[in-house]
């Protein structure tokens, strides 16, 4: 995939667009679903396909038997794909090596059915849009999107029924021929979240240096996609955040943008505070089912149009069905303040966190239990509505499907982790209610203690949810993970959990399995029951360290690094969960997003967990305790960013820190001793 949001193009390794879901994509529409090259009569041997960046991939084949004196090749095409915002670029090179003249024709074959999205995703394919010929290329147009291919130079013939363009070739020993391909995509009411201007990165972009080279390419490969994944309020453009992820959710998913700006905050606090006021200014006003939108709620996700994947499952536009976005928000708003971000601008949003605190007192809880939960009140939208949204994804040990309304035990976490963040806001900031929201969480973890807990013959646990009837969901899941270091447990229970995260059911060997290979339910392909989540995997590595299990995180931490070499270092959104004892390398997930956001993102928040880094700028004080970097020493990075000042980190070969922070900062070198 190459990708440059609000486009990308998805293809097989060896370039050609032709199938399923494949083509060049715009703004949740599809603008191409065919672009192939062919040679008339000669068989196009592949030879090489790979990224150059994240907008950027080139493609080598051997023109078979043409020109051919030896069994050595003669004739190489050479494809070359740039992806910028609404615009595809082909470069097709032909290229003589051989001693004699050649002739061949070329064939470009282009179509497509300007399809939505989601009928790509759930593969109800629309029926092919005839194109039209126009000046030497083709154009097609439908339901208000406009594509445009052109050619320089003009190829020798035209056939808009067919969509192929043919080019007459002909090389002398040593030359080349060259064409450039152009496709223009366009909505005609414009970029629903248009892309950033180039110059405008929201973060400062690391250099690590470290004794593990899949590390330090997993973290630059990482820089360039996220990079790519950036997109604008259109009501500020100034404000960026980052789309979940290409090909299925490249707009604005609140939970996911919100993840993802979190794990970038050593990188600088600008990303967050333009996610934080572009989910503010969409924040919920007022009470309607259709949407899931309440006051002070957060939104799931936004779309140009209505997501119609069924009779039964359709998405409005703007749709507010997720239960974690809120407590997220608020912390994200809090970890800003303490990374850096600005007083007045934490100020300024303080009267929306104020409103998402009180949506999960008023409706977060609407049972009076004290806990967080959900329940799709629309019949058509999520079934669960965590991160783990599927439909099947919430189940007991035995298999069998909860019942909502559901109470998440991360969501838990969340909560409480998001009202002692907003009660330091309040307080910090002069504004009433801190102890009250003190107080509320005080009585959330002890209601979490009570009714969560539940044990096996390795003893206690947190169930994944409480069910409709108030009953433990009493699976073991990846859930612990994110739990940990957010103060809802005490030091005994985190110990267990850290436990539990270290065993062979849950940690592959490849990263964190969502569901214990244990359960009836495990599926290495299921989606969120025996799948593993790269982001997933980096909150639990982050929620060790912070717990102070550092000898847990670094089992974890090391398999998402051989995970990354397996793939390249793009990390997919998910992989199957088989693991290292069988698999030497994972598995993909079919129709996985890849890149994705917080997939992405996940390499700094493990370079964070492995510095052991925290902030605390209104106190004036950056912790430093590396705790598992005994596999990546030395180790140095180059351009972290707190409070808008550069820092840079390095650790010697015998755990020694040497730290280069802004002036006025205490900074704390801490060595971590494992619990």
């Amino acid at each position: 995939m190459t990708l440059y949001a609000p486009s990308f193009a998805i293809s097989h390794a060896d370039g050609q667009i032709d199938g399923d879901a494949d083509g060049f994509y715009h703004g949740d529409s599809r603008a191409l679903s065919r672009l192939t090259v062919a040679a008339d009569g000669i068989v196009l041997a592949p030879v090489r396909g790979a990224l150059e960046g994240a907008d950027r991939a080139a493609f080598r084949s051997v023109l078979r038997g043409l020109g051919e004196e030896t069994p050595d090749p003669a004739v190489t095409l050479h494809r070359r794909r740039r992806v910028t915002p609404g615009h595809l670029e082909e470069t097709l090179e032909v290229g003589n090596a051989g001693r004699r003249h050649v002739r061949v024709r070329l064939i470009v074959t282009a179509g497509t059915d300007l399809a939505p999205i989601e009928r790509v995703k759930s593969g109800h394919a629309r029926s092919p849009v005839t194109a039209t010929a126009a000046g030497g290329g083709l154009d097609w147009s439908r339901d208000g999107i406009a594509v445009r291919l052109t050619s320089s130079p003009q190829p020798a013939a035209v056939d808009p029924a067919t969509g192929r363009l043919e080019y007459e070739v002909e090389l002398g020993p040593g030359s080349s021929w060259t064409a450039v391909l152009h496709c223009e995509a366009a909505h005609q009411d414009g970029d629903q979240f248009p892309a950033p201007p180039a110059g405008s990165l929201p973060w400062s972009t690391p250099r690590l240096r470290s004794a593990d080279r899949r590390f330090d390419h997993w973290l630059s490969q990482s820089a360039a996609d996220l990079d790519r994944l950036r997109l604008t309020d259109p009501e500020n453009p100034a404000d960026q955040f980052l789309a979940a992820g290409a090909p299925w959710f490249l707009t604005l998913f609140g939970r996911d943008s919100l993840w993802a700006a979190r794990m970038l905050l050593p990188l600088g606090t600008g990303l967050a505070a333009g996610t934080l006021r572009t989910l503010a200014r969409r924040q919920g006003t007022k009470s309607d089912q259709d949407t899931e939108e309440q006051p002070g709620k957060i939104l799931h996700e936004v779309r140009r149009a209505t997501q119609n994947f069924n009779e039964n499952f359709s998405l409005p536009p703007c749709y507010y069905g997720t239960v974690d976005a809120t407590p997220l928000w608020i912390t994200l708003l809090h970890d800003s303040w303490r990374w850096g971000l600005a007083p007045d601008q934490v100020e300024q949003l303080l009267p929306h966190a104020e409103s998402a605190l009180a949506w999960m007192r008023d409706h977060g809880d609407a049972g009076g239990d004290g806990f967080l939960k959900y329940i799709d009140h629309t019949g058509r939208g999520l079934a669960n509505q965590g991160w783990k949204d599927s439909g099947d994804s919430i189940r007991y040990r035995d298999g069998r499907l909860a019942t909502s309304p559901i109470a998440l035990c991360e969501v838990q976490a969340y909560a409480y982790e998001a009202a002692r963040g907003g009660a330091a806001l309040l307080r910090a900031f002069g504004r009433p209610g801190a102890d009250r929201w003190e107080e509320w969480a005080e009585r959330l973890r002890d209601r979490f203690r009570s009714h969560f807990w539940v044990e096996d013959e390795r003893g206690p646990y947190p169930a994944v949810a409480l069910d409709g009837e108030k009953r433990p969901v009493d699976s073991v899941t990846s859930g612990f993970g994110h739990l940990l270091g957010t103060g809802l447990l005490n030091q005994e229970e985190s110990a267990l959990l850290a436990a539990r995260l270290s065993a062979p059911d849950l940690d592959s060997g490849h990263g964190l399995r969502t569901l214990s290979s244990d359960s009836v339910a495990y599926n290495p392909y299921g989606y969120h029951i025996g799948s593993i989540w790269p982001h997933d995997t980096a909150i639990a590595v982050h929620g060790l360290v912070r717990a102070g299990f550092p000898e847990a995180a670094a089992s974890l931490s090391e398999g998402l690094l051989t995970a990354s070499a397996a793939f390249d270092a793009r990390l997919p959104e998910l992989f199957a969960g088989h693991g290292a004892a069988t698999d030497a390398r994972p598995a993909p997930y079919p129709a996985s997003c890849r890149p994705q956001a917080w997939a992405a993102a996940s390499s700094v928040m493990v370079l964070q967990s492995v510095l052991g880094l925290s902030a605390d700028v209104p106190g004036g004080t950056l912790t430093v305790a590396p705790g598992f970097a005994e596999a990546y020493r030395p180790l140095k990075v180059e351009g972290l960013d707190i409070a808008g000042g550069r820092l840079d980190i390095s650790v010697d070969a015998d755990g020694t820190a040497h730290v280069e922070a802004p002036k006025g900062l205490v900074v704390r070198r801490q060595h971590m001793t494992p619990r």
